[in-house]
């Protein structure tokens, strides 16, 4: 038998516990998710300053350890397809967990579906785009409903008698999630239906029949959707062939009489990332279905709505770099290795710099193609010529860098961003996904190269921006004559080549007009100057580390 010493009365109980806790970062939330020079700088340059206290307060919102929390809690709890009811009737409903809801309802009262389009002011969707990048910080499921009614709106316009009844509730700030008749509603959601199985990104295959019915502009759609996201919305934009070709239709999910219109879920996709947003394959049969536009031009009535939805890409890649920016640098400010904070190692200082830069960068175009989408609407002929290009552009590039920078900001928490508690796989799971929507990266790159032989304008309004910064850096200039002298050589083999290089000339050019100095001469010499390894973290000797990671992460230790 052993025996167990008794404690002496003079010594203090033994602890049960076998180690302290020691030099691991405390939770970063709350913080400021607007507290990002580059941010509140363009959103005062591209015309949106009067949405600056707004944006500040739902930065602090987003950054608040209850909105971060909905996040966590809307991706564990995923979205559950329910079919029928008790009864054995058919529902086709998605139950969503609360927090969910609670990040809808904050996204549509701020402003960040189709509220834009209601607002006269000047700047208004580039305040939407701005507060889609601080909002974003809490999770990006839920950004893509309130991206498809954001873009929505442009292409039903092309049919002003659905526009009339429909577009005042998809500008709403009211968040209903019921299903129920869509103009008593005091706010609707619009989803896409475009893509089917045997054509992806190829529309014109699609094989979804339209039919007329006795009533005017009334048709009934039989087939099957394979990719449908944000299954509960109240109304979708469903691409569909019709006698006189492939045409856009609107289709509700509750008639105007209050029965539930067909619209039968398959399943929901088990989807690498973006868990918490239901993605479906609806059936339609017999389905009723309103014409937008007219027959036979459905791929025009939606390239609106398309230019709307590949900018949100764009920005929702540019607020996840930001967010594990921010994840890493607050790690790195409080956990020390070999004898100081990682934060004062000069390779980790590279990385970080590194990884600000790109950040930046992206912040930067995001911003300045909201900018011109924004002038495009209200009639600026040369900023439409410009968007139509550059938002391809940004699209192909920005959600390119995505998957790679959040890898690298994973790692600079180590083995503790691997766990899911860190949050950051969840990042890492969602940065492909928005290279992927929209428009893969060839089907961009196409896009440019069909812009380039179509609407020469573009290019030209593309090369007009580039010149503004003429003068400022040898190193741009060079690469935007070269850029130029290229064009007539480029096919399809050398797409994605062209379209990197018009990307960093553009995020270069901004740069070099807007940044500091130390960002911009960094950027410059490493994206265009060759300067560089093929990984974060290889900048060269003599970069201003320290001025780019002041500017850069958020607060002042």
């Amino acid at each position: 038998m052993v025996s167990i010493p008794a404690q002496s009365p003079q010594q203090p109980p033994q602890s049960a516990a076998t180690h302290d806790v020691t030099n691991q970062a405390p939770p970063l939330a709350p913080y400021d998710a607007s507290d990002d020079r580059a941010l509140l700088e363009g959103l005062r340059r591209e015309g949106a300053g009067w949405a600056e206290e707004d944006l500040r307060r739902l930065g602090a919102r987003a950054g608040s350890a209850e909105a971060q929390e909905w996040g966590e809690l809307a991706n564990r709890h995923e979205p559950v397809l329910r079919t029928h009811d008790r009864y054995g009737h058919r529902v086709d409903e998605v139950e969503f967990h609360p927090s969910w809801h609670h990040l809808m309802r904050t996204a549509v009262a701020e402003g960040l579906a189709g509220t834009p389009w209601a607002d006269e002011r000047p700047g208004a969707h580039v305040a939407r785009t701005a507060g889609g990048l601080v909002w974003g910080h809490t999770e990006a499921g839920h950004g893509c409903p309130t991206s498809m009614t954001y873009a929505a709106v442009p292409a039903l316009r092309a049919q002003p008698d659905l526009a009339k009844v429909y577009e005042p509730l998809l500008t709403s700030r009211e968040y209903d999630p019921a299903l129920r008749v869509p103009a008593e509603k005091p706010g609707l959601l619009a989803g896409m239906g475009m893509t089917e199985k045997q054509g992806g990104s190829d529309v014109r295959t699609n094989t979804t029949a339209a039919t007329p019915t006795g009533e005017p502009g009334v048709y009934t759609l039989r087939g099957h959707k394979w990719f449908t996201s944000a299954p509960m919305c109240d109304v979708f934009l469903v691409l569909a062939q019709a006698p006189g070709g492939l045409s856009c239709f609107l289709v509700p999910r509750i008639l105007p009489d209050g029965t539930r219109n067909t619209f039968r879920i398959q399943r929901l996709k088990d989807k690498l990332g973006n868990r918490s947003n239901a993605s479906s394959e609806p059936e339609f049969d017999r389905t009723v279905a309103w014409l937008v536009g007219p027959e036979g031009r459905g791929v025009k009535t939606i390239i609106e709505m398309v230019n709307c939805t590949r900018l949100d890409c764009v920005m929702s890649s540019a607020t996840l770099m930001r967010k594990t920016f921010v994840e890493a640098g607050h790690h790195a400010r409080h956990r020390s290795a070999f004898g100081a904070r990682l934060v004062d190692q000069p390779l980790m200082r590279n990385v970080l710099a590194d990884l600000a830069l790109e950040s930046e960068a992206a912040t930067t175009l995001t911003l300045r193609l909201a900018g011109a989408a924004d002038r495009a609407v209200r009639g600026d002929a040369g900023e439409r010529a410009f968007r139509r290009i550059a938002t391809a552009v940004g699209k192909y590039w920005v959600t390119k860098r995505g998957p790679a920078f959040t890898a690298e900001a994973l790692e600079c928490l180590g083995g503790n961003g691997y766990v899911e508690e860190s949050g950051m796989p969840r990042h890492y799971r969602e940065a492909p996904l928005l290279s992927i929507w929209e428009g893969s990266g060839n089907v961009n790159a196409l896009d440019v190269l069909r812009a380039l032989g179509r609407e020469p304008d573009s290019a030209e309004a593309l090369f007009a921006e580039l010149a503004l910064a003429r003068g400022a850096d040898a190193r741009l200039d060079a690469a935007a004559a070269g850029l130029k002298a290229g064009l007539a050589e480029t096919d399809q083999v050398g797409a994605r080549r062209l379209v990197e290089r018009m990307a960093l000339a553009l995020q270069a050019s901004l740069l070099v007009r807007y940044a500091p100095h130390p960002v911009a001469d960094a950027f410059c010499a490493s994206r265009l100057g060759g300067d560089w390894g093929h990984s974060f973290g290889t900048l060269p000797a003599g970069t201003g580390l320290d001025a780019i990671l002041e500017r850069a992460l958020p607060g002042r230790n």
